[in-house]
């Protein structure tokens, strides 16, 4: 009986700040810079398509006083339906954004989590918190910073410089 509660006074509780963590990861880094190329080829289709409604708007301004009434039924539709496909075209891509980070960030983090769990393992620890999720308080003498482990067993060398923050999808 008298084991019993010296054993839970043994027990170790380990925390980490995952914001400096992820920030420095490789896979972090990469997948944020997936993912601007990504928004950059959606911005230069939705520019492409936006010129090209602009240029055909501006051609049927030009020529609707001097065309037939059937030539420009035919141009206002088509006129119509560039402008609806454009505005499907900005509705997907933003959805295509959105779950694009979210997949690249899934990905980070279940590496991430898989370092925490191993360190974690390793130490012995009961538990690690962190403290980017929001805990109010977090005792650093009864608890140890593991951040520097995780980073190690990320094979992220010390003073990695943390990456830019990626926009979020913007809606044009």
């Amino acid at each position: 009986m008298m084991v019993a509660p010296m054993s839970l006074f043994a027990q170790k509780f380990g925390y980490i700040n995952s914001v400096e963590i992820v920030q420095v990861m490789p896979e972090y880094i990469k997948a944020q810079n997936d993912y601007q190329t990504l928004q950059k080829q959606y911005a230069d289709e939705y520019e492409r398509l936006r010129k090209e409604l602009e240029k055909k708007s501006m051609d049927y301004e030009q020529a609707k006083d001097s065309l037939p009434a059937a030539i420009l039924q035919r141009r206002e539709k088509d006129l119509q339906e560039l402008y609806t496909r454009l505005q499907q075209y900005e509705q997907e891509s933003f959805q295509n954004l959105q779950q694009a980070q979210q997949t690249k960030l899934g990905e980070v983090n279940q590496v991430l989590n898989k370092a925490i769990q191993a360190v974690g393992d390793a130490g012995g620890y009961m538990c690690v918190f962190d403290l980017a999720s929001g805990i109010p308080y977090i005792s650093k003498t009864l608890c140890e910073d593991l951040t520097e482990a995780v980073k190690a067993k990320l094979g992220i060398k010390k003073g990695a410089k943390p990456a830019a923050p990626a926009a979020a999808p913007a809606k044009k």
